[in-house]
C-alpha cells in the first residue's frame, strides 16, 4: 500500500471548509471513512469541529475497528453518533488473508470498546466472497445478535485492477444471503422514516438487531443515490463506479472565494451519472481502490 506524501492530503482546516460549503449546499450527513480515518493524528479535533457546523445533523463514521480501543470514547465525545465497523469474518487466519495486516483479537476488543462507548448505533460491515467467506454469514450475524449491534452484508463492487470473470467470479448475491438467515430468523422490513441510503434493512424479530443488504450488482439502487464523496486528496467524486471528479484541493489552495466554490461543486453536480457499469463486463472497469475514495 502506497500513502499519500502529507501535502497531498487535506488539512483539518480543509476539509472543515468544504464540509460547512457543503452543509450550506444542503448536506445533512458527512461521514467520516477511508482507508482508516482513525490513523489520522487529528481526527477527534476534525470530528469536534465538524460536528460544530450549524446545519449539520448526523456526524458518522466508517472503520476497520483497530484504533477504536483508545478512540470509541472520545469520538463520542467529539459528536459521532454512529458507526459503522468493517468486518468480514470472525476466523483469525481468514482475516489476516482478507485484510493483509489485521488482527482480528483488537479489532473485536475495539468493537467491546465501542460498545461501551454508547455510540447510538454500531453497524458491522461485511463483504461476501466466493470461496473466501461466505460461510461466515451465521456466525457473524450471531455475533451481531450476541452484541446487540446490526450488521450489513455488502456485495463486492468490482473496483482495482481486475479480469472481466472475476465480476461475476467473486459475487455473493444479496439473495443468498437474506436466503441464509431466514432459514434461522423472521425477518421484518423496516419501511418509512430513516431508510435513506442504499441498504435494504430488515429487523430481526425478538431483537434490536438490524440485518442489511446493500446489493449494486444484483439490485441497482443509483435511481435514488444522492451520495457525493471527497478523496483525502480532495477530489469528488459523483459515482464509485465512474471516475470523473472535480479537485477541489486546487480551488481551495488557489484561494477561491466560497461562492465561486458553491458554484463550481453545483456546477459539477449536473455530471453525476445515471448509473454505474458494474454490471456491464464490456465497459470499462474503475481501476480506483475502494480505499482510495472511501466507503
Amino acid at each position: 500500500m502506497q500513502f499519500l506524501p502529507r501535502k497531498s492530503v487535506l488539512s483539518g482546516e480543509e476539509i472543515l471548509r468544504l464540509a460547512t460549503l457543503f452543509v450550506e449546499l444542503g448536506v445533512e450527513k458527512i461521514r467520516l471513512t477511508g482507508g482508516e480515518p482513525l490513523i489520522r493524528p487529528d481526527i477527534i479535533e476534525i470530528a469536534r469541529n465538524l460536528n460544530g457546523i450549524e446545519g449539520l445533523k448526523d456526524l458518522v463514521l466508517t472503520t476497520n475497528g483497530s484504533q477504536l480501543t483508545q478512540l470509541a470514547q472520545p469520538l463520542v465525545e467529539a459528536g459521532v453518533s454512529r458507526i459503522n465497523v468493517s468486518l468480514d469474518t470472525l476466523c483469525q487466519q481468514q482475516f489476516s488473508e482478507l485484510s493483509r495486516t489485521g488482527d482480528l483479537t483488537k479489532v473485536l476488543a475495539g468493537i467491546d470498546a465501542a460498545v461501551d462507548a454508547g455510540f447510538e448505533r454500531i453497524r458491522l460491515n461485511t463483504v461476501l466472497l466466493t470461496g473466501q467467506n461466505e460461510t461466515q454469514i451465521e456466525p457473524l450475524l450471531d455475533y451481531a445478535l450476541e452484541k446487540g449491534i446490526d450488521i450489513a452484508f455488502i456485495e463486492e463492487m468490482p473496483m482495482g485492477h481486475i479480469t472481466q470473470t472475476d465480476r461475476t467470479l467473486s459475487l455473493v448475491p444479496s439473495a443468498r444471503v437474506l436466503e441464509t438467515i431466514r432459514s434461522r430468523f423472521n425477518l421484518l422490513p423496516i419501511v418509512g422514516a430513516n431508510t435513506d441510503g442504499p441498504a435494504r434493512r430488515y429487523k430481526v424479530e425478538g431483537t434490536q438487531t438490524e440485518v442489511g443488504v446493500i446489493s449494486p450488482i444484483t439490485d441497482n439502487f443509483c435511481d435514488s443515490c444522492n451520495r457525493l464523496r471527497i478523496t483525502p486528496d480532495g477530489r469528488l467524486i459523483l459515482c464509485l463506479g465512474h471516475e470523473n471528479s472535480l479537485d477541489l484541493r486546487q480551488m481551495l489552495r488557489s484561494d477561491m472565494d466560497a461562492i465561486s466554490l458553491k458554484r463550481a461543486i453545483v456546477a459539477a453536480l449536473a455530471y453525476k451519472p445515471e448509473r454505474h457499469v458494474f454490471d456491464q463486463p464490456d465497459e470499462p472497469q474503475v481501476v480506483r481502490l475502494m480505499n482510495v475514495t472511501g466507503g
